[in-house]
């Protein structure tokens, strides 16, 4: 059977210009599926902590947006493989994804998720809906089961603002692409659990998005004093959280100077209160 390349230049220019389905791995998947990772090689053995892995990240909604930030260590087992790493993505104008597992997979997620929605959006003429992002992505995450049994997990957090209900929502995944919206906020990775502790004591309905930038950064602080995976803010090598903002006017990543601002007014206030915050019993 002729490959793409013995075709005649006539039939593949129209190849691209009529694909069939506005899903750009779908079209990659049947033109030229080399250019995709293989999803159902089988590794001789789990490579597991062998490789680098993105921990914590936390969402949380506010007033008319949602908010989600990520700590930035990597660790491959026992050692920290980096610390600056990013793991907070811009995938469309208002909708972002955190990632949480095998670092590379997951940097891979990220971008030809970003792309799947590009391509989407110049088919159609217009930008695919919260729910369809949602379910696009967790199509993609189902087609990872192997790799992820394997040991290469990648399990992403999913956050946009919904222009027709004007509020932020939330969803977050199993390794089997299961998507799951969640109520006000939301944790993923190794230290999750206590940064959702964390955002159940200081977690406020109807709060600014300053206020729920400055919850997040507790929750991460929280995660990272009780989790060795996950990295605290390096105020020695000035690395800190990567914290965005998403609302009517669109995705909105804060500049370092502007959560080091937030990273100190909380460092300072855990210099009288190490445990952070205390929650109103009433």
């Amino acid at each position: 059977m002729a490959s793409h390349r013995d075709l005649p230049v006539g039939l593949v220019n129209q190849l691209f210009q009529n694909t069939g389905s506005s899903s750009f791995t779908e079209f990659v998947s049947s033109y030229a599926p080399e250019l995709l990772p293989r999803r159902d090689e089988m590794l001789a053995t789990p490579i597991g902590d062998q490789v680098p892995h993105a921990t914590t990240i936390v969402a949380a909604t506010f007033a008319g947006g949602v908010v989600m930030a990520g700590d930035r260590r990597a660790t491959s087992g026992n050692i920290i493989s980096q610390r600056d790493v990013e793991k907070v993505f811009r995938a469309d104008d208002y909708s972002c994804m955190g990632i949480a597992g095998t670092a590379s997979t997951g940097l891979e997620f990220a971008r030809l998720y970003r792309v799947e929605l590009e391509h989407y959006e110049k088919l159609e003429g217009r930008t695919m809906s919260v729910q369809g992002k949602a379910n696009r992505l967790a199509t993609m995450i189902r087609g990872n089961l192997g790799m992820a049994m394997q040991g290469l997990v990648v399990v992403p957090l999913f956050a946009a603002y919904d222009p027709d209900k004007d509020e932020g929502r939330i969803f977050s995944y199993d390794v089997a692409g299961g998507p799951y919206e969640r109520d006000r906020f939301d944790a993923i990775g190794s230290g999750s659990i206590f940064a959702r502790g964390s955002l159940k004591k200081l977690y406020r309905d109807g709060a600014t998005a300053d206020d729920t930038v400055m919850t997040l950064i507790q929750a991460l602080y929280d995660a990272a004093d009780d989790d060795s995976a996950t990295g605290g803010p390096d105020v020695a090598r000035k690395i800190w959280p990567v914290v965005a903002v998403i609302d009517a006017d669109g995705f909105r990543r804060l500049s370092d100077d502007e959560v080091s601002g937030y990273v100190q007014q909380m460092l300072d206030a855990r210099l009288i209160a190490p445990d952070g915050p205390i929650a109103p019993l009433r």
